[in-house]
């Protein structure tokens, strides 16, 4: 692919990305400081992109260059590569692929603010944030989860997750089967 139709595709990539973050022009030029003109003629192509544009959308959208320009991933050999699977407007990405075992993904839920349906069924899950802020609503519980904060609990609990619609979220989100537990260790054995 030559340099020409790598920077063509730039700008639908661009609008892909802050369409899905339910972003509007207004507020990435707000996150980032570029003009909304300046983001309207990048998202068609009218101005070609540089990286002093670049990097503050990337780092307004938590996202890396390299998914802005669309340069091949580089995976990690141990990690499963998988496509996204989009569903409700919540993008997840499968990190593992042990069908009846642990299943882990990384997962987007755009900006939006959603009355929250608990639900429940078999199994125990584990939420970790990763960015932004996540509502958990747990049987009476109603809490917010910021970057670096996680939650497990039993499925069988009425449950729901989503943003709590200031921005998008990103978290890992691993389940389980009933009955399998993770276990912690929050400080070495003494030997």
């Amino acid at each position: 692919m030559s340099t020409d139709e790598v920077l063509a595709d730039v700008g639908p990539r661009l609008r892909r990305i802050r369409k899905e973050r339910e972003v509007t022009l207004a507020g990435l030029s707000e996150a980032t400081g570029i003009s909304v003109s300046t983001l309207s003629r990048l998202e068609s192509g009218l101005r070609k992109p540089s990286l002093e544009l670049l990097l503050p959308i990337a780092r307004a959208h938590q996202v890396p260059l390299d998914e802005l320009v669309g340069a091949p991933p580089v995976g990690d050999p141990r990690v499963p590569s998988a496509k996204p699977i989009v569903h409700n407007g919540r993008t997840h990405w499968p990190l593992t692929r042990q069908p009846g075992g642990l299943q882990a993904f990384k997962v987007l839920e755009p900006r939006r603010k959603l009355d929250p349906e608990p639900r429940t069924h078999e199994g125990y899950e584990w939420l970790y944030v990763l960015s932004g802020r996540l509502r958990l609503v747990l049987g009476e519980h109603d809490v917010v989860l910021t970057a670096g904060e996680a939650a497990e609990f039993d499925t069988r609990v009425p449950h729901w997750f989503g943003s709590t619609g200031e921005g998008p979220v990103e978290f890992l989100s691993l389940f389980g089967p009933q009955g399998e537990r993770m276990h912690v260790r929050a400080r070495p054995k003494r030997s």
